[in-house]
């Protein structure tokens, strides 16, 4: 509970802190340009994805409820959760928000250091514990990323899902999940392991319903989304943009995304 408590306490501070010493620092922060490189690495990304894209058949008996759902996750985007992150996104400069985000990557160090273990990826955890290290001191409890900057050490997005995968674990049917998007059912089953090793998860792996988790918990969450949201908006705004068909073009970038990084 103290652990929940003082992250809880930590995100906010960030949040409402460092945006006072924005705006000292800034005179209209909602004026501010997002760095260039950000949208260019979203249009080569985006371009990578088209060009490896591969013609496959995805099992997908509940396509009619992941079409649905798909809708569903949409408009909540579009009417709840994007004008929340963009209302976040004018108030606190582009580097805040990275620092922001670089600390809750920094604190699931425990996920990703596990299944890179879990996997006999030794180099991976090496360099994942040489970045919560740095990061955690020198880049002042992970709001920086000196590890990267001055030591090359490359982050590794590892997780149950694909550690099943790794072992030859199918894909199983594709799901779409409530807010949280595409998904299947390896992938699915898989945040609950993964939610056991979370340092924000640790004290709520027993509470599964909205009225039982602490309110605290539900604070650290929403600062975490609504973050990565003012992040990355730009790049779900360009796929929505492309897609002439929402649903299926999301349901096979995502399993493109997630065989790619098995195979890594």
């Amino acid at each position: 509970m103290k652990m929940r408590l003082i992250l809880t306490m930590t995100s906010c501070a960030l949040v409402f802190g460092l945006s006072a010493c924005s705006s000292k620092s800034v005179e209209k922060p909602h004026e501010a340009v997002e760095p260039p490189q950000k949208s260019s690495s979203v249009d080569d990304e985006l371009a990578s994805f088209a060009e490896e894209m591969e013609v496959q058949e995805i099992y997908d008996p509940l396509s009619g409820y992941n079409r649905v759902m798909t809708n569903f996750n949409d408009t909540a985007y579009e009417y709840v959760l994007k004008p929340v992150a963009t209302g976040y996104k004018n108030v606190l400069h582009i580097e805040i928000r990275n620092s922001i985000g670089n600390f809750f990557e920094n604190i699931h160090f425990p996920v990703r250091f596990a299944n890179t273990l879990l996997q006999g990826k030794l180099s991976y955890a090496t360099e994942e514990t040489g970045r919560f290290v740095i990061n955690t001191t020198v880049g002042v409890f992970g709001l920086f990323d000196p590890a990267k900057s001055y030591f090359e050490l490359q982050a590794h997005d590892e997780d149950f899902g694909q550690t099943l995968g790794f072992y030859g674990v199918g894909n199983g049917p594709h799901i779409v999940l409530p807010l949280l998007g595409p998904s299947n059912l390896r992938d699915a089953l898989s945040l609950y392991p993964d939610s056991l090793l979370s340092v924000l998860d640790y004290d709520e792996r027993s509470y599964w319903t909205l009225t039982d988790t602490p309110a605290e918990y539900i604070g650290a969450k929403a600062v975490e989304k609504t973050n990565a949201i003012s992040l990355y908006m730009d790049k779900y705004d360009k796929i929505k943009a492309d897609a002439v068909d929402l649903y299926p073009y999301l349901r096979d970038m995502y399993e493109q995304r997630r065989k790619k990084q098995i195979e890594e």
